[in-house]
């Protein structure tokens, strides 16, 4: 067991190096599950319209008639698995959940219409990575949800209305024209129902009901991705009650939620300086009505700037956890290279492995409280520069 254990502690170091030095919380997975999926709705069109699926989708806006009804959904659907990778790479989560479902209608029309095994493969292989990269896209942005959610809904009332027109024969009394059409998608998307227009053949009635599933779905997901934002921000500003909000400039971002960080936090207010905290959880009540906050994690980009990294005095790296003070320091460089950071290490071991980001000034209060202690056990005399020069260590002047 201990050799196991042993083995295990050596794997997750060398992770952790790999993944700092190649900085992957900066890229990874997003970006390749965006490419994957751009290119699996690339592979969609090319298997069913060869080089020429610019053109159909020429045919679809000009002349839709001349399509045949069995290309209009891979039409659709590869070109909005193009246009989600967009909002992949913004990591976006209607983004996220609007290319899950395109993927899926993708797997089951390609088993369908049986357009290779190959291909299959891969829509599978896409699918199972937007599965377990899910909780990388987090980004609920009002504008870039706002966006996506137009867009689904403009896919669907394309791919209802063209649908209708196409089975027009096949309804009673027949749908003979787009206006119509439009009509009757609109009244069978909102589940409102007239019944004036009613499918009479069993291709319609299957048509009429993925509509109906579609509709329901698709307009619940983009309100609540509109909504959800809005809702959830002004909750916030109720149960946090923190009144007019500090204006983030020349501050200092201190973030975790150890005693080291709260102290520091403390101290710094004390002397007049602006503070910032980042929790990962909701604070107390005592810390919350202390401080301007957010709560979020500390190492997302996003997180970082809305409290205001690029105009902070320092970023101070407080965090219980060292490997997530070195995902912060390479994300306030990308963003903010001359802002200083300033790292606590919790471990002295992993000393040697926080260097390798390069922060500005490095705090060891473990080493230094075992030095102290031995010097007062050993009667040694404790200067404040034996105390400086042990607790701190400024990179750039090494």
């Amino acid at each position: 067991m201990r050799i196991d254990s042993m083995w295990l502690r050596r794997l997750r170091a060398v992770c952790s190096q790999i993944s700092e030095q190649l900085r992957l919380p900066l890229w990874f997975p997003h970006i390749p599950i965006a490419l994957l999926t751009a290119l699996g709705g690339f592979l969609l069109l090319d298997s069913n319209f060869a080089q020429s699926w610019g053109e159909y989708l020429f045919l679809l806006i000009e002349k839709p008639q001349s399509l045949s009804p069995k290309l209009i959904l891979p039409l659709l659907l590869g070109s909005g698995m193009l246009l989600m990778a967009s909002g992949l790479l913004l990591r976006s989560r209607l983004a996220w959940l609007i290319a899950s479902l395109l993927v899926f209608i993708g797997l089951v029309n390609i088993s369908i219409e049986h357009s290779g095994t190959s291909l299959l493969v891969y829509f599978v292989f896409i699918l199972t990575a937007l599965f377990f990269s899910w909780r990388s896209f987090d980004r609920s942005s009002v504008t870039a949800s706002s966006l996506f959610a137009i867009t689904s809904v403009l896919m669907l009332i394309s791919y209802s209305t063209l649908g209708a027109y196409y089975l027009g024969d096949e309804f009673a009394p027949a749908i003979n024209d787009l206006s119509t059409s439009f009509y009757w998608s609109m009244v069978t998307m909102s589940t409102v129902g007239y019944g004036d227009i009613s499918p009479v053949s069993n291709d319609a009635r299957l048509f009429t009901a993925s509509v109906i599933v579609l509709g329901v779905a698709v307009f619940a997901t983009a309100l609540t991705a509109v909504v959800a934002p809005v809702i959830s921000q002004s909750f916030a500003k109720i149960i946090h009650n923190k009144g007019k909000q500090m204006k983030r400039e020349n501050h200092f971002i201190v973030l975790g939620h150890t005693p080291l960080a709260a102290h520091t936090a403390k101290s710094l207010q004390k002397r007049g300086q602006k503070v910032t905290r980042v929790f990962r959880q909701e604070p107390s009540p005592q810390e919350a009505s202390a401080f301007d906050y957010l709560v979020g994690e500390p190492s997302n980009i996003q997180v970082l700037q809305e409290a205001g990294v690029t105009q902070a005095e320092a970023v101070v790296c407080m965090l219980a956890d060292d490997s997530e003070n070195a995902f912060v320091v390479l994300a306030v460089r990308d963003l903010a290279p001359k802002i200083e950071t300033i790292v606590a290490v919790n471990d002295a071991n992993h000393l040697a492995r926080i260097k390798l980001v390069h922060p500005d000034v490095l705090l060891t209060p473990q080493l230094l409280g075992g030095e102290l202690t031995a010097m007062i056990l050993a009667g040694e005399e404790v200067t404040p520069e034996f105390i400086i020069s042990h607790a701190f260590k400024r990179l750039s002047d090494s």
